[in-house]
């Protein structure tokens, strides 16, 4: 067996799921087969009110069963979801697209596609995650760039400097601090709002 697929085996073996299907023998099939493989799985119907707080997959049959309750606690985990469903309509397509599967199990199920979706599945909620950290890493890194840009130009107008000069004060400031620059700025920002609010100013005044 090759690295990559053993580190795929590896991370289903990790998995946490909870199969949500009625109690019969596709059911039992498929837990069986999702055992067989080495995760920890729950089956559970009717479906339940919310999903345990411990899972990070979710196979979850979407025909005829109520389960759109539960789309707050799919927003709030979100696992990999495996959708399963029996016949392609309308209805079913938009379920699908509600619980924000993963992957798909047509009924009745086949032991021969379950691993690919499981593994597709968990790799693609992976990868939303790791987009996911990046985006909020960016977003923080433009809110702390706007950050600054408003404190430099509060700098220039409060202390009657350049740019140049009110960018190199906080830069200072951050460094004696050890603490990034966008955290002195948003301390200047605060305090000018403040101060403002109270009808007074504040100066920066450059290190001597």
């Amino acid at each position: 067996m090759t690295a990559p697929a053993r580190k795929i085996l590896d991370d289903l073996r990790r998995a946490r799921a909870l199969v949500i299907h009625p109690k019969d023998e596709e059911g039992a099939a498929l837990l069986e087969q999702l055992r067989r493989l080495g995760c920890a799985v729950s089956l559970a119907w009717p479906p339940p009110a919310a999903l345990p707080a411990d899972i990070d997959t979710l196979f979850i049959q979407l025909d005829d069963a109520q389960v759109m309750h539960l789309l707050p606690s799919i927003e709030a985990l979100e696992p990999a979801v495996i959708a399963i469903v029996a016949y392609e309509s309308p209805t079913s397509l938009k379920a699908i697209a509600d619980v924000n599967a993963h992957g798909v199990l047509n009924k009745p199920l086949h032991p021969r596609g379950v691993l690919t979706q499981f593994a597709l599945a968990r790799y693609r909620r992976g990868y939303e995650g790791r987009l996911t950290s990046k985006i909020n890493r960016l977003e923080e890194t433009m809110k702390g760039r706007r950050t600054v840009e408003k404190a430099v130009r509060l700098l220039v107008d409060l202390n009657r400097i350049d740019e140049d000069a009110a960018y190199k004060m906080l830069r200072d400031r951050a460094t004696a601090a050890r603490v990034p620059m966008a955290s002195v700025a948003e301390s200047v920002v605060s305090a000018h709002e403040a101060m403002s609010g109270l009808g007074l100013r504040i100066a920066l005044a450059e290190k001597t």
